[in-house]
């Protein structure tokens, strides 16, 4: 009788550590489980070097979102970003999507500059007006490598 009490606790220990586990792994790791309270617009770039799935959508230096999915369309040959913006936060049909850095070599992250139309962006609408990251590397590699005569 008493080992069996001890071997209940035990397991009731190890299954209050493993849900414990669980909650840090989902908090830590910004798991959402659902995306109810969220909706997704679009956008294309001509570059997104450096931006990962995951990173922010920042509007006036507040994170309203974050990036879902990169990808490339095969018909423009641009890189399509999926954006994932709070339900709380709508935009004019004009907003303008920017890929900016956050310091000097920081983390790359999308900021939305707010526009001037009545009309508002719809849910799954795509944003036209877009900024692509500036290219260190090829600004570089023109100034190294441009005639100094």
């Amino acid at each position: 009788m008493k080992k069996t009490n001890i071997e209940l606790y035990v397991g009731l220990f190890m299954i209050i550590g493993l849900l414990c586990s669980a909650y840090l792994v989902v908090q830590v790791g910004g798991l959402k489980l659902t995306r109810k309270d969220h909706y997704s617009v679009y956008a294309y770039f001509s570059s997104v070097s450096g931006l990962k799935p995951g990173a922010n959508v920042e509007m006036a230096g507040v994170a309203i979102g974050n990036v879902s999915r990169i990808s490339l369309d095969k018909e423009q040959l641009l890189a399509k970003l999926e954006l994932s913006i709070d339900n709380h936060y709508m935009f004019s049909e004009d907003v303008i999507a920017s890929v900016k850095t956050s310091g000097i070599i920081g983390d790359k992250y999308i900021d939305l500059a707010p526009g001037g139309s009545e009309f508002d962006l719809e849910p799954g609408a795509t944003i036209f007006n877009t900024e692509s990251s500036l290219d260190i590397e090829s600004l570089v590699s023109k100034y190294i490598f441009s005639d100094k005569e």
